[in-house]
């Protein structure tokens, strides 16, 4: 009877949120990205019915209590597919956790234990049908939505990786100090091109970084690139704080916890955070999209919506590859080296 309530409350739940999504995002984008075989656009219509209606109150739900919970997700969702595709490896906990490596320290605790509440809210609703890969897909859409950005369908079908990425892997994620050429480079070794370079980096509208990621662009470093007032600011900001990774700011100055192109407007201002963004606007094989999306958030919208999609679906395991974790801090009980198991459904790891 307990169960039958909850898929019922679910099922309302994901009715009045689909129309809370429309007034909540400016913009619904169509993708028709071709899919990969495996991933379909209704693959739990049967299974699980209720499933993107109780993710997306869970989103609502935490973004309400802490806004910043939209960027830590999307944080997440890029450094779990990037590495070795979307398959929730950066969820796993244990002795060789992709956690412990240097570019994910400051993945956020509370999105990592909000993706594999709603694992458990969505099992119990319908059994162990949708994976932790999936759940973070959606709960990254979701967030974008409910900050106000796009909202675009998202393919589903993943299953879960039995095994985190290498040292070797993580390490291909770009960071904050990348140039152009650089970032170009590692975009086209994961088969993604300037515009997904450009539009992907657009996430930067939410979120914050730490003094540490920015450092290189401070005194007594020279940055020519930089606003030299902004530059003083930060530099101001960042001066009690020696170890680099306790002090944040705001990667968009202008509206930090909205999801919109004032991102790009911050470039234009010299006021990229990272040497990373503000390289967009310097550099001219990205200067000129960088400028369209600071001047049309319609289409840095649409573009950005396509590129997820296409993120999404990188090196997927689907079919009876991979499996559907009960706890998406551990892998299914069976042995596993360097990493923690679950038999049962045991909640998120404490140190994860």
């Amino acid at each position: 009877m307990a169960r039958s309530s909850s898929v019922v409350a679910a099922v309302l739940a994901m009715s009045c949120l689909l129309c809370a999504a429309v007034n909540l995002s400016s913009a619904t984008v169509t993708v028709n990205e071709p899919l990969v075989k495996g991933l379909s656009w209704s693959f739990y219509d049967a299974s699980c019915p209720s499933v993107e209606g109780i993710v997306r109150w869970h989103v609502a739900e935490a973004l309400r209590r802490d806004v910043g919970i939209a960027a830590g997700l999307i944080r997440i969702f890029f450094h779990d597919c990037f590495p070795q595709g979307c398959d929730a490896s950066v969820l796993l906990s244990g002795t060789n956790s992709e956690q412990k490596e240097v570019p994910n320290q400051t993945l956020r605790p509370e999105a990592l234990k909000l993706i594999d509440d709603i694992r458990a809210a969505v099992h119990r609703a319908c059994g162990p049908k949708v994976s932790c890969a999936d759940i973070t897909t959606l709960a990254t859409r979701d967030a974008v939505v409910a900050s106000g950005g796009p909202f675009f369908e998202v393919p589903l079908g993943r299953r879960d990786g039995f095994a985190p990425a290498s040292s070797d892997l993580v390490g291909t994620l770009p960071a904050p100090f990348f140039d152009v050429p650089t970032l170009i480079e590692a975009f086209r070794n994961r088969s993604l091109d300037t515009a997904d370079l450009v539009s992907l980096s657009g996430a930067h509208t939410v979120g914050r970084g730490h003094c540490s990621s920015f450092s290189d662009r401070l005194p007594p470093n020279a940055d020519d690139t930089i606003d030299p007032a902004f530059r003083q600011k930060l530099a101001a900001k960042c001066a009690g704080d020696p170890s680099g990774n306790v002090v944040t700011q705001a990667l968009d100055v202008r509206t930090p916890d909205a999801f919109d192109n004032k991102y790009y407007f911050d470039l234009i201002a010299r006021q990229g955070l990272f040497k990373s963004d503000q390289g967009l606007m310097e550099h001219p094989a990205t200067k000129r999209m960088a400028t369209r999306f600071s001047l049309n958030q319609a289409a840095f919208f649409d573009q950005f919506a396509r590129s997820m999609v296409k993120m999404s679906q990188m090196d997927v395991l689907t079919g009876n590859a991979g499996e559907i974790r009960l706890n998406c801090a551990l892998r299914n009980a069976r042995a596993a080296s360097g990493l923690e198991t679950a038999a049962a459904d045991e909640g998120l790891a404490a140190d994860a």
